[in-house]
């Protein structure tokens, strides 16, 4: 099996412009993750997805690989197909944000690992127990599985409702990163968005509706986004801390 891993690192972001190449702990964020991914056993290559030329040239400075895609992309599905058609021997693709500079290897590792001996498996995800005080963030997905650990639902709502709160009660946060079978990968990015993705503004709602399933794989990894300066300055001081 051959796995691929692509980073999509668009430079535009309205909260934090040239979000791909803002320094945390004096590299470009789009280098910490680039770094982290490639020490990731499973994946034959690590590739940066982008359309901008600035972090096109920062990758290549400190020696990695990226590619140049479409400016006109409307998800970072779209940038990812693009790559896939690209790689027409790869079996699996992982796609890792570009805003996670902490990204822990085995967890893509896990992701790419769980399409071995599962022929019919075409997507997976992760979850994570969620802290009590995003319930009711918007900001952060909540995601609910059947027994067999397949996606019933993902939300900006709270739930499971606690209307009969049972004990050992909890609220999964879905976490984005994913993994593709690549052949699916292409058919996903060709469908039509759908009406609960709209309502939702989730993406891979879309998959939902359209009968496919998406494994989710329980992890304490909670992520560590970077989206506003505040984020920022909190890695940079996280950062900090770490290398005393």
């Amino acid at each position: 099996m051959k796995v691929l891993c692509v980073i999509p690192a668009r430079y535009a972001s309205t909260r934090l412009p040239g979000k791909p190449l803002s320094l945390i702990a004096g590299k470009p964020m789009i280098q910490h993750v680039y770094e982290r991914a490639c020490q990731a056993k499973l994946p034959d290559e690590v590739v940066v997805a982008t359309d901008n030329e600035l972090v096109k040239k920062a990758v290549d400075g400190f020696g990695g690989k990226a590619m140049m895609t479409s400016p006109d992309h409307p998800s970072g599905t779209d940038r990812l197909a693009e790559v896939a058609l690209n790689y027409p021997d790869v079996d699996v693709i992982v796609n890792v944000q570009g805003d996670e500079p902490m990204i822990p290897p085995e967890v893509i590792d896990r992701l790419a690992e769980c399409f071995t001996g599962d022929s019919e498996l075409q997507m997976a995800t992760l979850k994570v127990a969620m802290n009590e005080e995003d319930y009711n963030n918007p900001a952060a997905v909540k995601v609910v599985t059947d027994l067999n650990g397949y996606a019933l639902y993902f939300s900006r709502s709270l739930m499971p409702y606690p209307r009969n709160k049972p004990e050992g009660y909890k609220v999964y946060k879905h976490v984005g990163i994913y993994a593709y079978r690549r052949s699916f990968l292409l058919k996903y990015a060709a469908l039509q968005p759908t009406p609960l993705e709209r309502a939702e503004s989730l993406e891979q709602l879309r998959a939902l509706e359209n009968g496919y399933k998406i494994k989710v794989l329980e992890s304490d990894f909670q992520g560590i986004g970077v989206d506003t300066p505040e984020d920022l300055a909190a890695v940079n001081e996280l950062f900090a801390k770490m290398n005393k």
